[in-house]
């Protein structure tokens, strides 16, 4: 194995990946939405890469990766609603983290046809309340907001979405995920 070979896994759970120059070795990372199952990976994922994992997210179903990750044990696990800003900032400025990943949604289309009003309010003013908590408290952060391809208007066609096609959805879910991308530029624009 030589030295630029990055695909072999630590020998414990102590020794961190060398994979990204370590940049996240002994850092702070503040996770939303870490009970899910994109988010727990990414969790198992930053802890390999040696970085203290603080969470933020409402209680998951069960069964879940979380869970059989046994996370809650090696994590800085939090619980809360990206709805409620007061208590999102109190958690943020708790931590003081050099990196925000926000992952937590409604992530299902079906449920958004039976709770529109919970999809737009998770999916739209979770992610602004992300965006403005990391505003108002933190001096310098790295904030990484994931969303879905499902944020592009659907046309049929047989490749991959790009990021220069148009936004947009004819259904909650999709329209909950293409809101928060233009929230995410205009806070980009705006204060970052």
């Amino acid at each position: 194995m030589t030295a630029t070979d990055h695909t072999r896994l630590p020998s414990s759970t102590s020794e961190p990946l060398p994979a990204f120059g370590g940049v996240y070795a002994g850092k702070k990372v503040f996770v939303t939405g870490h009970t899910g199952f994109k988010g727990s990976w990414l969790c198992e994922w930053l802890l390999l890469l040696g970085a203290k994992v603080f969470s933020y997210s409402i209680d998951c179903r069960e069964p879940s990766l979380f869970s059989q990750l046994k996370l809650q044990q090696r994590i800085h696990d939090m619980r809360g609603d990206t709805r409620d800003l007061q208590s999102l900032r109190q958690a943020l400025s708790s931590v003081k983290p050099e990196f925000v990943f926000h992952l937590a949604a409604q992530s299902l289309v079906r449920q958004s046809y039976t709770d529109p009003v919970g999809t737009f309010t998770t999916n739209v003013i979770g992610s602004v309340n992300v965006m403005e908590a990391v505003r108002m408290t933190l001096d310098r952060c790295i904030t990484i907001m994931i969303t879905t391809d499902k944020c592009y208007k659907n046309r049929g066609r047989p490749r991959a979405y790009r990021e220069t096609d148009p936004l947009g959805g004819h259904d909650p879910y999709r329209a909950s995920k293409a809101a928060p991308e233009i929230a995410i530029a205009a806070y980009r624009h705006s204060f970052f």
